[in-house]
């Protein structure tokens, strides 16, 4: 009997143990998955920087309207949780995404609040060349170990590629395919119809970014697609006040150019200059030819906007209407925002649109 209980207690005690190994190691397991990174990728961003982000980004802070524009295009505006303040202002965007309006605003005039921007839990985070050629700045964002990506672009082929760089991150490098295959469509439509016109006989423009005597330089996405568009652009060429990284031309020099047509992006700027006495010498104010860019999700042609495609369809046929009388700049909205938004328009939205009326709520 003795015997019989000992052997007894000797299985029983392998037992125990062979279920406290398996316990262990079932431990062992888990604490090794939670040890485990997340799956990550390499990401070049506009500044050539090999940025490490997790593979799936489903939190996203964009610090530049750029961004914010397009992941709105691509159908990921939801996975904003920061953005900057110029964005709620745009009617069309606050409307697809309604929560915009109450996102926090961790940045302003080129600081980031970085307590408040760590609050929204970011996975990435995206910003212009503001932030990350400030040593303070990146320093804030290295040491809470947010990855950032930098936005910036000045051509149409640099813009292109922050299209495709922000699809990447947040999965949709498909729909970036199809943007900068639309795109580079619109630009050889134009091409097609002007390149019989020499460079030097195009029409005239100065183009007004924000303030009437704000314009662009060769080197500029601006310059580049005016220059798509079809247009001898008087500003291109010239050397001209740089203020607080924005380009001015002085009106003396504006009234020299005497361009044939005046471009502006901002509300109020073309009547100024229409009514403007020191403005009515030239010929695009006496030909009644001052025309405001037409403004949709942003405004088209601004440097952060993804609707210059539009914008060089658009002024092509301003310039030459001769060339486009058959470009019907309504149907080309209305399928531009239903292929890329996903919106369907009312032929009222659309006209608003073309006019540049109401899509932009005044700065507060």
């Amino acid at each position: 009997m003795r015997q019989k209980s000992k052997h007894g207690l000797t299985v029983l005690l392998m037992a125990l143990i062979v279920l406290a190994l398996i316990s262990l190691s079932g431990c062992d397991q888990a604490d090794t998955a939670k040890t485990i990174p997340s799956a990550t990728i390499t990401i070049k961003d506009c500044a050539g920087r090999q940025v490490k982000i997790p593979a799936k980004v489903e939190r996203v802070a964009c610090l530049c309207p750029d961004a914010a524009y397009t992941m709105a295009m691509f159908g990921q505006g939801d996975k904003m949780v920061a953005v900057v303040d110029g964005i709620k202002r745009d009617i069309i965007l606050t409307d697809m995404y309604p929560a915009i309006k109450d996102l926090p605003v961790p940045k302003s005039s080129g600081v980031i609040n970085i307590e408040e921007l760590i609050g929204t839990r970011p996975d990435v985070v995206f910003v212009k060349r503001d932030i990350s050629g400030s040593e303070a700045e990146t320093e804030k964002l290295e040491k809470v170990k947010i990855p950032f990506l930098v936005v910036d672009y000045n051509s149409i082929e640099e813009q292109l590629y922050a299209a495709e760089m922000i699809g990447q991150v947040i999965g949709e490098s498909e729909k970036a395919r199809q943007y900068k295959e639309y795109y580079l469509d619109c630009i050889k439509r134009v091409q097609d119809r002007i390149q019989d016109i020499d460079p030097e006989q195009r029409v005239r423009v100065y183009h007004s970014i924000n303030e009437a005597t704000r314009t662009d330089v060769a080197g500029s996405l601006s310059g580049d697609w005016l220059e798509a568009a079809g247009a001898y652009n008087v500003s291109a060429q010239e050397k001209l006040k740089l203020l607080e990284g924005k380009y001015y031309a002085s009106l003396e020099q504006i009234l020299l150019w005497d361009p044939e047509v005046i471009l502006v992006n901002e509300t109020g700027v073309d009547n100024y200059i229409l009514t403007n006495t020191q403005w009515a010498s030239l010929q695009a104010v006496k030909n009644n030819k001052v025309y405001k860019l037409p403004s949709g999700i942003s405004r088209w042609g601004h440097p952060s906007s993804p609707e210059t495609p539009l914008a060089i369809l658009w002024t092509a046929k301003t310039l030459y209407p001769d060339r486009f009388n058959d470009l019907d700049m309504a149907g080309e909205c209305r399928s531009f925002y239903k292929e890329f938004f996903g919106m369907e328009l009312s032929d009222e939205v659309i006209q608003n649109i073309l006019y540049g009326d109401g899509m932009r709520a005044a700065r507060q």
